[in-house]
């Protein structure tokens, strides 16, 4: 017998350092499964830029699970098609990737463009941030972590989650090496513009030789541009005024010169501490990877620690590196294409980039017990697909759960505990067999992160693995 108190979320408390997309998807995570936690950020005041400001399929997805979708839509735009402005006066328009129709398994298909400010700000809502409170070094046993904060203030936690950016604290107090280099010669100017002169249907784009002089993306939500251009001493307003004096800058904000810094940690976990988002992974801006993988970081984190189980918390590093190392090979040849300027180097159809085929197959939390599986495989993303009820698959695993997902099965099934819906699937339900490409009596169980836990025709398997990740 599987007794609900083995799956009750109730672990120790936790600090997080770092209130950027990847912390507060943390904090987000526990907060729902009623961990307490305190999270802290350095900086007196959240981040005012737009640095990482697409946010792909995938993490889309994730902000369905955590509820905020829909003010993230109202927030966001579709990117707009590039217009590029050429030597001789004339234009040309094309896209980057082409915008794509949703599907009954994927009803996020495109890329939604969301200042990085503004994800923050949307992510933090209801999240109790305590700002210009840094870590400053840290000690640890296996009871847990005392935290010194540059107050002076002394914190004893359970766990400790540096997502302190790349140049964690958190890190360099492990001693965790972070591998990869640094390329001084490549940098990038990025600034947030006001200006007039240009309309906002279009991404404009000045090309150099080689390379470019100029880009300028209108951000939703406002009057704000993304600036791009190579590095300058020249004043911003100067720069864009001699690349076309039509356009007058009126406002410059938020400003940065972007570096190339690929680098990787070696280790995501130290004991009771663990590394996520920058800290763990720096990427080249290039395919907009790196904040939506730190978001799903801190996805597959929370729950995790909302666990206290230390083998289940073994799996983040076992499943989130390997992940890692992949997107960050992805950025970087996509970078690479830039430096070389290659014709190509916009181009962002490359179905990789969208992040819904990223898995855990073969992973320490997959348990696949067929002996033909189908397209829809234990650790693979959980599709969405449409019911007859008029809800969506997506509505049933919304929430701090697991959920079984049992495709023609009778309603004999072994007792689970009341914290993991069942949701019975008959063979009426056409678009939600397709999706999960299943023509025989299945069952799935869903992780609490909406990957596909364990696959099976046997419910004993189910039981089994349910006691493997409870506390």
């Amino acid at each position: 017998m599987f007794t609900e108190s083995r799956f009750t979320p109730l672990a120790g408390f936790t600090v997080i350092a770092g209130a950027g997309p990847t912390g507060l998807a943390v904090a987000r995570q526990l907060q729902r499964h009623g961990v307490p936690f305190r999270i802290v950020e350095k900086s007196a005041r959240p981040f005012d830029g737009s640095r990482g400001k697409g946010l792909q399929p995938r993490t889309l997805e994730v902000l369905d699970d955590l509820g905020l979708i829909n003010r993230f839509q109202e927030s966001g735009s579709d990117y707009p098609a590039l217009l590029v402005h050429r030597p001789d006066g004339a234009t040309v328009e094309w896209r980057m990737d082409e915008l794509h129709e949703p599907t009954p398994e994927v009803p996020y298909p495109n890329l939604l463009m969301v200042p990085q400010w503004r994800t923050s700000e949307l992510l933090a809502e209801g999240v109790p941030i305590e700002f210009g409170v840094g870590v400053t070094s840290l000690e640890q046993d296996a009871d847990g972590v005392r935290v010194t904060l540059d107050t002076g203030e002394v914190v004893t936690a359970r766990y400790l989650v540096g997502a302190d950016g790349g140049r964690s604290t958190v890190r360099q107090a492990l001693g965790v090496e972070f591998l990869g280099s640094t390329h001084e010669d490549e940098r990038m100017l990025i600034a947030d513009v006001k200006l007039s002169g240009l309309d906002r249907a279009h991404w404009h784009v000045w090309p150099g030789d080689p390379g470019f002089r100029l880009g300028l993306c209108p951000l939703p939500g406002g009057d704000w541009w993304q600036l791009t251009a190579p590095p300058t001493d020249t004043p911003v307003a100067e720069l864009v005024a001699v690349t076309d004096p039509a356009i007058t800058i009126t406002e410059v904000g938020w400003t940065s010169q972007f570096r190339a810094n690929i680098r990787m940690a070696d280790r995501f976990r130290v004991g009771n501490v663990f590394l996520a988002g920058d800290a763990a992974h720096v990427h080249s801006p290039a395919g907009g990877q790196g904040l939506n993988t730190g978001i799903q970081d801190g996805y597959n984190l929370g729950w995790k620690i909302a666990t206290g189980n230390t083998t289940i918390l073994d799996t983040y590093e076992a499943e989130r590196l390997p992940v890692a190392a992949d997107v960050l090979g992805i950025s970087t040849t996509l970078h690479r294409r830039h430096v070389a300027a290659d014709p190509d180097a916009m181009r962002r159809d490359d179905p990789a980039l969208r992040q819904l085929t990223l898995n855990y197959r073969g992973g320490p939390l997959t348990a696949e017990h067929r002996p033909t599986p189908g397209r829809v495989q234990a650790g693979d993303r959980a599709p969405d697909a449409p019911l007859t009820t008029g809800r969506r698959l997506f509505d049933l695993l919304r929430g701090a759960h697991p959920t079984l997902l049992a495709f023609g099965r009778p309603d004999t099934l072994p007792h689970l505990p009341e914290s993991v819906p069942v949701h019975h699937l008959p063979a009426a339900e056409k678009q939600a067999w397709h999706a999960y490409d299943t023509q025989t009596p299945t069952l799935f169980l869903i992780r609490p992160d909406n990957y596909v836990g364990c696959a099976t025709h046997n419910p004993q398997d189910v039981i089994n693995y349910l006691k493997q990740i409870a506390q």
